[in-house]
């Protein structure tokens, strides 16, 4: 395990003034209803995606006309993501398929690609200029539903950042709709998925529809919890770096009992230790109620025993649920990590179609509210999300993924698990994580002394001394 922090590699950006980006053909305009998934208060917000690219020896023509166009070509498919976001009755929200485009922006920064280290993980320096918030573009209605920023290098590679509204579509709908993007920058005619909008498929019933009632589930992840204590840190007041894990540092969780090891996946593993180790950093009263959130999807057709829709091929929208394991600090604390990790399990097993149908009755009638973000950490697997294996032409990009970690309606809360390469080329998981400073140390004291043997407590003076992980959720 090993801390990252990029941030004393400064550089310039230069901007060309911000262009709409509207599709390359005509499309319907209509007015289509998001889910009741989609336009929770928690998902109000923009999800930050970013790319760096080598030069392709083969290709050397200009990244920013190619991509430009790329995603005009794209939005002809996507034509509701060249739209904008009406609220109607009851704060459901709509998106106006207007067609006016998204934003993008054109830069050029002095810098070379391999300054930013061997081993690339957020936090990345300078990223707001990488994503530059161009004043009013971020608005949750009538603004803009994605942002590009493509800026060449110094090397003559790139770095293509994006953005979307969360209220619109998840990190898979992200990928989807990235991976038109890349096979049309290419040269293909059409997407080989093609999209589905299908937002009624999560749409809550009439309360009167009893045949169609979801089962009814307890959703602690939206109880009401004031914060009487001000345990919600200011996302500037937060120490923001990333760990990283090897294969050695998850055998090491000799912690578990046999039993548990074989039943657990690796990300609830690593969730538990997470969720432990941040609750002894930040050291609250053993009495209050800590809450560990894991985004679990329903993509991927019905298992075993789960009723319910199916979520189909093509769905960009958003299609998971936020169940939380919830436990008194002073119990996490004192119990071995298995404890944490039985209830992680527990919590995130229990989603499934029927279970996130269940959230959108709740989401019609408490109004939308925000999951519970009082002494909550909000964690999401990515490592599978394919986003590292896009090709626009310029061959694999050297990092794919998050922006930087603590990014939502409430920043700070969440954290994810993302594949990268470390400095020797070795399969990894990197998570990115915001504490305040006084509890990073505490942080990455615990982590150490439950990974030990395996992991090295020393804190790296760059990204490139890092462990090692293989991606195995």
């Amino acid at each position: 395990m090993g801390m990252a922090n990029s941030s004393a590699l400064k550089f310039t950006v230069r901007r060309q003034p911000p262009v709409l980006v509207v599709p390359a053909g005509p499309t319907p305009r209509e007015l289509k209803p998001l889910s009741d998934i989609d336009d929770q208060e928690g998902l109000r917000f923009y999800i930050p995606a970013i790319h760096f690219f080598r030069q392709h020896e083969g290709r050397g023509d200009d990244p920013v006309p190619v991509l430009r166009d790329a995603v005009a070509a794209a939005l002809v498919h996507y034509y509701p993501l060249a739209g904008r976001l009406r609220e109607l009755e009851g704060r459901k929200l709509a998106v106006d398929c207007t067609g006016e485009g998204v934003l993008f922006v054109e830069a050029d920064a002095d810098v070379r690609l391999d300054q930013f280290g061997a081993a690339m993980q957020p936090p990345f320096p300078c990223l707001d200029e990488l994503v530059f918030d161009v004043p009013g573009s971020s608005d949750l209605l009538d603004a803009p539903l994605l942002h590009f920023q493509v800026t060449r290098l110094a090397c003559r590679g790139s770095i293509m950042a994006v953005k979307i509204q969360h209220a619109v579509a998840d990190g898979p709908g992200l990928v989807q709709f990235l991976a038109a993007v890349a096979e049309l920058a290419r040269g293909a005619v059409a997407p080989t998925v093609r999209p589905v909008w299908g937002r009624e498929l999560l749409m809550a019933p009439p309360d009167d529809d009893l045949a169609r009632a979801p089962r009814a589930f307890a959703h602690r992840e939206y109880d009401d919890v004031p914060d009487t204590k001000g345990t919600i840190v200011p996302l500037d007041s937060m120490t923001h770096s990333s760990f990283f894990f090897g294969p050695r540092e998850v055998a090491a969780c000799s912690h578990l009992p046999p039993a548990l090891r074989r039943g657990a996946t690796t990300f609830e593993v690593l969730t538990g230790c997470l969720w432990r180790c941040r609750t002894v950093a930040l050291a609250p009263a053993a009495d209050e109620e800590m809450r560990m959130i894991c985004l679990v999807s329903v993509r991927g057709g019905r298992k075993p025993q789960q009723s319910g829709p199916v979520i189909p091929v093509g769905y960009y929208g958003n299609a998971f649920a936020f169940p939380v394991a919830v436990s008194t600090a002073g119990d996490l604390c004192a119990n071995p990590v298995s404890y944490a990790v039985e209830l992680v399990m527990k919590a995130k097993r229990e989603v499934d179609v029927e279970y996130v149908r269940s959230v959108a009755r709740l989401m019609v009638r408490r109004g939308r509210p925000h999951f519970t973000v009082v002494r909550a950490y909000l964690m999401s697997d990515l490592t599978r999300s394919g986003i590292r294996d896009l090709d626009y032409g310029w061959g694999k990009p050297v990092y794919a993924g998050p922006a930087k970690g603590g990014v939502g309606a409430i920043p700070g809360v969440a954290s994810f698990l993302i594949a990268v390469k470390n400095a020797m080329g070795e399969e990894g998981i990197a998570v990115p994580v915001c504490l305040p400073g006084h509890a990073m140390d505490k942080f990455t004291e615990e982590m150490s002394k439950l990974m030990r043997p395996a992991f090295r407590t020393s804190r790296p003076s760059s990204p490139d001394v890092f462990p090692k992980i293989k991606s195995a959720i």
